[in-house]
């Protein structure tokens, strides 16, 4: 089956905010964790969703920590954030080559939309699925089986792109194919361990996989 619909992860994918990521939740470490965390441990919490993460730092006052986490994360977005090589580039011909693009994300709308302005992504894509619009995030089927209703499209035709284990596992839940991408600060290694289908080592290999 041809791929015709191409659903991305945001961040750690299409655009760079992992350094945000890091900051933000460093700096509610400070405030309320009761150790520090190393760099290794806070990578760990890129990718799930917001919450679930709190809940390991302190899971009595998880709701005060995402204030303060959020806090942070909306002052200092536009120092730190930026789309990765090739994207913008790549996401305009694909959509001019026709696809049906969505993104599917574990984070809430206003940072999502935050993202895609200073990016320059904003009004590329056809649907965009938020932490805000399901009952459960990736790796549940869910987000991403709502992304390809909205587009009218099946999950034979769809391709998930994703930088997480999560967004691979979301995918093949959901049952569409999957793609990876080198550049996960979580290293291409964890994402090969579950096979996707694609490995991208830059965004504009899916030209040559779609022939967009």
């Amino acid at each position: 089956m041809t791929i015709r619909t191409i659903l991305f992860d945001l961040d750690g994918t299409l655009i760079d905010t992992n350094e945000l990521i890091i900051a933000s939740f460093t700096h509610t470490i400070e405030q309320y964790g009761n150790r520090p965390y190393s760099r290794e441990e806070i990578l760990d919490f890129i990718g799930p969703p917001l919450k679930d993460s709190m809940d390991k730092i302190d899971p009595d006052r998880a709701d005060e920590l995402m204030r303060t986490y959020r806090k942070h994360n909306i002052e200092n977005h536009d120092a730190y954030v930026k789309a990765y090589e090739g994207v913008v580039d790549t996401i305009k011909n694909l959509k001019e080559a026709g696809f049906k693009l969505g993104i599917v994300t574990t984070k809430m709308r206003t940072t999502v939309t935050m993202g895609l302005e200073l990016t320059g992504l904003d009004g590329l894509f056809d649907t965009i699925i938020t932490l805000d619009d399901v009952t459960n995030a990736k790796p549940h089927p869910e987000p991403i089986v709502k992304a390809l209703e909205a587009l009218d499209s099946t999950a034979s035709e769809a391709l998930m792109v994703g930088d997480n284990v999560h967004d691979i596992e979301g995918g093949k839940n959901a049952g569409t194919r999957t793609a990876g991408v080198a550049w996960t600060v979580k290293g291409r290694e964890v994402l090969d361990q579950l096979h996707p289908d694609f490995m991208l080592d830059h965004m504009s290999d899916l030209l040559k996989i779609t022939g967009g």
